[in-house]
């Protein structure tokens, strides 16, 4: 970053450092869930009785099998993205979460392809953009 933006390494140190708990809640890494043998991947909307949200939240919170637990609403208490190596497992899990939990409703969206993933103000025009909201 320092070569392409001719800013020397210590800058950008201190000003992502500056900018840690302001705007960047952490760092990660995406990864390639087909080639770690994770091919079996949804988008979950769940909607469940009243009396087991919280339960249901704090099970999801804990749950290995999840990389993205979103509160929504519109009818839907939860967002899930489930992460499975088939999909005989994927199916298992919710099954049996719907068994323990009385969920309600749910709408499951198998991924297919993920055709852009956090790509929102990766671009170069970022500061031009940030300026004209400012």
């Amino acid at each position: 970053m320092s070569k392409k933006t001719s800013i020397p390494i210590s800058t950008l140190y201190e000003r992502i450092k500056g900018y840690k708990n302001k705007y960047i809640k952490k760092h990660t890494s995406l990864l390639n869930f087909d080639n770690l043998g994770f091919s079996a991947r949804a988008k979950v909307l769940l909607k469940v009785d009243k009396k087991h949200k919280k339960e249901l939240r704090d099970f999801l919170c804990k749950c290995q099998f999840i990389n993205e637990l979103i509160r929504v609403n519109n009818g839907y208490d939860f967002l899930v993205e489930f992460v499975f190596e088939n999909m005989r497992e994927l199916e298992g899990y919710l099954e049996g979460l719907g068994n323990k939990f009385e969920i309600r409703d749910e709408k499951v969206y198998y991924i297919v392809d993920e055709l852009r993933k956090e790509s929102f103000l990766s671009s170069p025009h970022i500061e031009k953009i940030g300026k004209a909201y400012k």
